[in-house]
């Protein structure tokens, strides 16, 4: 299936236009350049089938039965992440939900002429936005496991689009493709990888996921090397973990016998995860009852002189806490 022969082309433009309009009704999507990518860029050829029901049913764009289909293609455009690759019951690659892709990409705050890194290859949708804004020259993505990033190139071709697309460690970057203007990641962090401010520009943007938020790094030179420091956004970012060289594994922190209606509340499960190894959960709650339930962006993380650091309001202050390093 290819953009040429594609049956689902007229069905699946009315699908698109209508996830697009639910997009810019929530608020994203202002920037004319990234509604024309997600208008134009047809996320079901990066889809042709995925999982639901937790794995156990699978939607495919070639199944036979014909209810099933039209439910592919409506899933492919509803505003939700599609998980495409489980393995030993563990997902491992998914498309993310296309809103937060929409504000992600927003937040990026790419320039004509400018060069991204992804980290996290996925079915290829945002790899073929970011070649729908910027060309394919500018934009590399690199993933770990070859058979996605076969899939990933298939996918794009299909689709028309050609950026580079590297099987490799995406904790090391792709230097050969550099020096960036932007990377992004599409999975969760634990660290800052520092071969990634080697091949930034000064000034560069860095935007991942990392705990359940979205931090955003700007890199720049300083007296002793590059170093990174920046603020977490308000939005709540849920993404598979970054595989490659090992820092702090990505997982749900223990709790201990914190109550459940702190336990289950997203900002404290979020600070809980950032100062994990650091902070037990009681001595987290206590702080973070203190601190009046502190929201995402008072949180940030700086990246200098071969350490890195969570930190609350200010990176020189009293409340920050050390990360792994890789």
């Amino acid at each position: 299936m290819d953009a040429h022969t594609d049956r689902f082309a007229v069905a699946a433009a009315e699908e698109r236009w209508a996830m697009v309009r639910s997009i810019v009704a929530g608020g994203a999507l202002g920037d004319p350049d990234w509604r024309a990518a997600f208008e134009e860029v047809p996320r079901h050829l990066f889809v042709p089938y995925y999982f639901v029901a937790g794995g156990y049913d699978r939607l495919w764009c070639e199944d036979p039965d014909p209810v099933r289909r039209a439910r592919w293609l409506r899933g492919a455009y509803q505003d939700g992440p599609l998980a495409t690759r489980i393995k030993d019951g563990e997902l491992i690659s998914s498309s993310s939900q296309p809103s937060l892709m929409a504000r992600m990409l927003e937040e990026l705050d790419v320039q004509d002429g400018q060069r991204v890194l992804e980290i996290g290859a996925g079915s290829g949708y945002n790899a073929a936005l970011l070649s729908h804004r910027l060309g394919d020259d500018a934009v590399t993505t690199v993933d770990l496991d070859p058979e996605i990033t076969e899939s990933a190139r298939r996918h794009l071709a299909a689709a028309g689009y050609h950026p580079t697309v590297i099987t490799g460690d995406g904790t090391r970057g792709w230097p050969r493709r550099g020096p960036y203007d932007r990377i992004i990641a599409t999975c969760t962090l634990s660290c800052v990888p520092q071969p990634w401010l080697e091949q930034c520009v000064p000034g560069a943007r860095i935007l991942a996921p990392f705990a359940t938020g979205l931090i955003a790094l700007r890199v720049q030179d300083g007296a002793h090397g590059r170093y990174a420091e920046g603020r977490f956004l308000h939005t709540a970012a849920y993404f598979v973990p970054l595989r490659g060289t090992p820092g702090r594994a990505a997982r749900r922190p223990p709790t201990g016998t914190v109550p459940r209606r702190f336990s289950e509340n997203d900002l404290f499960r979020f600070m809980l995860e950032l100062t994990e190894g650091s902070l037990d959960p009681h001595e987290a709650l206590s702080l973070w009852r203190r601190e009046q339930r502190p929201e995402r962006e008072r949180f940030g993380i700086t990246v200098r002189d071969g350490r890195q650091w969570a930190w609350l309001d200010d990176p020189e202050g009293p409340y920050a806490w050390p990360l792994p390093t890789v």
